[in-house]
């Protein structure tokens, strides 16, 4: 057994850092590198275009059911996690959702550090958020070695900061330098774990490859509610990161978690707007209707109504618009 594979995972930033650091790895690499970054869902990728160009190492998009094969570079496609499965075979599925992406570097990293334990090399280049942090832990906790990039050296420093919270113990390059580390651990002698992967491991890597897993669901249970299927939710630990997961399979680190709340807390909001604006519409035509036939007292309560609610969705859309609080938009 030998360490043959190399998992990389980039976000924002992230292409710069790869054509950096794959142009210092060599043709005759004895590991096969597998790259998830996130992509547009509908727009064609031209990653593999990009690394090809940038060293001597051939890089082509992956493809479900390909071996891996050393000396190579895969590149994930839209809408489909790239994923390592029993027998050294790539797997491109359409499962759950991963920190709000499809493909997600934490289920690349999770697959991998399952099925190949410590023949994996992870490494976490530049980014947004905290995508491949737990994935990264998963990795180590299952023998494999962990790289990231310099949080200074990166356009982009979250996900680094994220890996390095979750592995302290990584080693730390700018990409360009990476490649080295890289040269130096591929290929070289490697032991099996003395234990297989935990049962959350096993659980999530299933779920991700669209098949119910025979193991209980990963992780305790907590007061938290899926953002995409509104299911609950369990926290699972890898190392030092915490990510949360629903019985369907959604995934989410704790910054993505915030991302996603944010974003419904926004579309629960602007629907309030909505739903205000039409309660004055509703109340004004309620108090034409009360002065044409000549109750005067209703008409003032409907007007009072309407002029209330009206005041109200003026400050909340003020607060949009603005981002000054509504208890503050008339200072």
């Amino acid at each position: 057994m030998r360490r043959d594979i190399v998992v990389v995972g980039a976000s924002a930033g992230g292409l710069k850092a790869l054509q950096q650091l794959v142009a210092y790895l060599p043709a005759d690499l004895p590991a096969a590198v597998l790259v998830s970054t996130h992509l547009a869902p509908t727009a064609p990728s031209k990653v593999a275009a990009v690394l090809a160009k940038a060293g001597p190492l051939p890089a082509v998009e992956a493809a479900d059911g390909v071996p891996i094969t050393p000396g190579r570079i895969y590149t994930a496609v839209p809408d489909r996690h790239l994923l390592v499965d029993d027998h050294d075979v790539l797997r491109l599925r359409r499962g759950p959702r991963e920190n709000r992406v499809r493909p997600a570097v934490d289920a690349l990293f999770r697959s991998a550090a399952r099925w190949c334990g410590p023949r994996v090399t992870g490494v976490v280049l530049s980014g947004s958020l905290d995508d491949g942090a737990a994935g990264l832990a998963a990795i180590v906790e299952c023998g494999g070695t962990a790289l990231v990039q310099d949080p200074g050296d990166a356009m982009f420093d979250g996900m680094p900061r994220a890996a390095l919270r979750a592995v302290p113990d990584a080693t730390v390059r700018p990409a360009a330098q990476l490649a080295r580390a890289i040269i130096e651990g591929a290929g070289r002698p490697v032991r099996p774990t003395a234990t297989g992967p935990a049962e959350a491991l096993i659980w999530e890597t299933d779920m991700v490859r669209e098949s119910l897993s025979k193991v209980p669901q990963a992780g305790a249970p907590v007061g938290l509610g899926c953002p995409e299927c509104k299911g609950g939710m369990n926290a699972v630990a890898s190392g030092n990161a915490v990510h949360y997961v629903c019985h369907t399979g959604h995934s989410y680190s704790p910054e993505s978690f915030v991302a996603a709340s944010n974003e419904g807390i926004e579309a629960a909001l602007w629907t309030a707007l909505s739903a205000m604006q039409e309660k004055a519409m509703v109340l004004a035509q309620v108090a034409e209707q009360a002065a044409r036939a000549g109750d005067e007292l209703a008409r003032r309560r409907y007007e009072a109504s309407a002029a209330e609610v009206t005041q109200a969705a003026e400050a909340l859309r003020r607060h949009f618009i603005t981002g000054v609080p509504a208890d503050r938009a008339e200072a």
